[in-house]
């Protein structure tokens, strides 16, 4: 079957500097993608790498991509190709299979409340007596987020201390260390943290490859994973406590949206900061995740995107905002 694919690059800042133990994220670019079939069936994806070498990787295949192709040539090489590319092919058949979107059962689902990604000048009472107040307008409990292997470890302790001071009972804390800690300060964290009841999970604490420490700290604290699940998508399968699973950066995401429709559990969907075709997915998949057997928040990173129709609902409107 010949399909017609056309790309679009696109690039934007993000509102506020994303600081991780890994670096600094401040803009996003790649491409968005359209795929029409003989009929007229329509399917939309969007390519978003965040390491510079995927995207040049990316642009070095759509630039030899012709503008009419096999749709077996697209499903032969999606497995092969940069797993950021493999998501917009992925995303743009499966809706244009009806799989997903208006042509399917459910249409595109919206999402759940997301958890809060909180800016480390965001840390005083004034701010997190906000959040707490607005507790009413989110799906409880509400859920905040904290990067964490930035500055020195009592120096983030410390931090921590305080704010668990002033958070109520019933709000949930996820620490994400994006592998920067050693084995030993995960240890100390774990320790310091395996009584803490509001405690979701700590995020990827080591190096992607060390399995081992991760399955020796899962055994204290809960752990979620995310970077090792990029690095070695077969933990996808084995990995027993929570994985967050970032849709624009795994490949295919007909992968997920089978697992999450068979009821998958220990997931959460989160954000690695697309447009808005990206985010129809995401929206959807965490939706489905919510209604799984273990819901909750997804980590959607409300606010940090600029205002513009290349975050619409609508992918044409996002197609003419690129």
């Amino acid at each position: 079957m010949l399909l017609t694919l056309h790309t679009k690059p696109f690039s934007f800042s993000l509102k506020e500097k994303l600081i991780t133990s890994q670096g600094v994220l401040e803009k996003k670019e790649g491409w968005l993608l359209h795929i029409e079939n003989f009929i007229g069936d329509q399917g939309w994806g969007e390519i978003s790498p965040l390491k510079k070498s995927e995207l040049n990787e990316c642009k070095n295949i759509i630039e030899n991509l012709t503008p009419t192709i096999s749709r077996e040539k697209l499903e032969s090489n999606i497995k092969l190709w940069p797993k950021a590319l493999g998501f917009g092919l992925g995303a743009a058949l499966a809706e244009l299979d009806g799989l997903i979107g208006s042509k399917s059962e459910e249409g595109w689902l919206n999402a759940p409340t997301s958890a809060i990604l909180l800016l480390r000048n965001q840390f005083l009472k004034e701010t997190l007596d906000v959040l707490i107040n607005k507790q009413k307008a989110y799906q409880y409990p509400l859920t905040l987020k904290l990067k964490i292997a930035i500055d020195s470890q009592p120096k983030e302790k410390d931090l921590l201390t305080q704010i668990l001071k002033q958070l109520p009972k019933d709000v949930r804390l996820r620490l994400d260390a994006n592998e920067g800690l050693n084995l030993l300060q995960a240890k100390e964290w774990a320790q310091s943290l395996k009584q803490e009841t509001r405690l979701e999970w700590l995020e990827q604490p080591l190096p992607a490859d060390d399995l081992e420490g991760l399955l020796e700290l899962s055994q204290l604290i809960p752990i979620a994973l995310d970077e090792s699940l990029l690095v070695n998508p077969s933990l996808r399968k084995s990995w027993k406590g929570w994985q967050v699973r970032r849709p624009l950066l795994e490949g295919d995401p007909r992968n997920l949206l089978k697992e999450l429709k068979n009821g998958a559990s220990y997931r959460m969907v989160s954000t690695s900061f697309e447009t808005g075709i990206g985010l129809r997915w995401i929206h959807h998949l965490a939706a489905l995740q919510q209604k799984g057997p273990t819901p909750t928040a997804p980590g959607l990173a409300p606010g940090w995107c600029p205002d513009s129709q290349l975050f619409s609902r609508n992918p044409e409107l996002v197609w003419k905002a690129a």
